[in-house]
């Protein structure tokens, strides 16, 4: 048993069982693929994949079975090679995070900007997505840490850590109406709305929040940019609803933001990592710099399932 077998399988998967594609994934032939495919078959004695001729078309009962410990082998591989690397180049590697516009935009430049300067010798790769994307790049090791507030606490297999607190802020054009009177629910909804995607930056709190009163929103746009919210706000299409962060009154100087945190709740944006993975000192340093209450000690005892206070 090698780990080209046990990639050529993983690679199988992820391909769709295309072994043409699983080649070139590898950099190797599609005939080498299938004797490393056969070769792990005859050494454990079991088919891993449904066959059509010399065609995989998905995997057998045993081949679902043991997929998930080829798959745990392979990243045990790679943190024993961070492992190695770690003492080896202390200073040295890459860092990948992935992240939401809005986190990667207002959350993120001061704990990059201060990372940078503590390890300018670290290759720092950041990767933007919806929350559930986010999830799946850590899930497939494509990032080493995950910020979002939606989704990241839906997944067992990653840890998935408080970082920080923030609320909604309602912005309008300087003199819009919606600034003038009390900010309710219903004031609101006098309005065309223009707000977050389902799934991004607390819109499942928004969207609750009107649930619950009975009142039905009516929203007009929606985007994954805060940005491009306040842009159609500023052309007078509609009332924003942004994360609190992402209005600043000297950039934003025709618009003005009321907090909303009294209507949508307070959201917590999640840090996340897996919980198999092998965190590099820099890592660390990094997530205390996002996050300062997530110190290696508090992350560390998560990681071994400790209960945080």
């Amino acid at each position: 048993m090698n780990f080209q077998q046990l990639r050529s399988v993983r690679e199988a998967v992820r391909c769709n069982f295309n072994l043409t594609d699983v080649a070139h994934t590898l950099h190797t032939s599609q005939p080498g693929v299938s004797r490393q495919i056969r070769e792990l078959e005859q050494e454990l004695g079991i088919e891993l994949f449904v066959r059509s001729g010399k065609r995989l078309t998905g995997l057998t009962g045993p081949g679902g079975h043991v997929l998930p410990i080829i798959e745990r082998m392979l990243r045990e591989s790679a943190n024993l090679r961070s492992a190695g690397e770690e003492f080896a180049a202390q200073q040295r590697g890459t860092l990948s995070i992935a992240a939401t516009h809005s986190q990667a935009r207002y959350a993120l430049p001061e704990a990059v900007q201060d990372f940078r300067a503590q390890f300018p010798d670290v290759r720092l790769h950041l990767h933007q997505g919806s929350p559930r994307q986010i999830a799946q790049m850590l899930l497939d090791g494509e990032a080493d840490v995950g910020i979002a507030t939606e989704a990241l606490a839906d997944y067992p297999q990653l840890l998935a850590l408080p970082s920080y607190r923030w609320t909604h802020s309602v912005v309008a054009p300087q003199g819009h109406p919606v600034l003038q009177a009390p900010l309710t629910l219903a004031s609101l909804a006098r309005f065309s709305l223009i707000t977050y995607d389902t799934g991004f930056t607390g819109r499942t709190r928004i969207d609750a929040a009107f649930t619950a009163a009975g009142i039905e929103a009516d929203i007009a746009l929606a985007a994954m940019d805060a940005d491009v919210i306040k842009t159609y706000v500023s052309l007078g299409m509609g009332v924003g609803i942004v994360a609190g962060v992402a209005y600043d009154p000297e950039r934003d100087t025709a618009l003005r933001a009321v907090d909303a945190g009294s209507l949508f709740g307070v959201n917590e944006t999640k840090l996340a990592v897996r919980r198999d993975s092998y965190l590099r000192r820099y890592v660390y340093a990094f997530i205390e710099s996002f996050a300062p209450t997530l110190t290696p000690q508090v992350v560390t005892q998560a990681l071994r399932g400790a209960r945080i206070a």
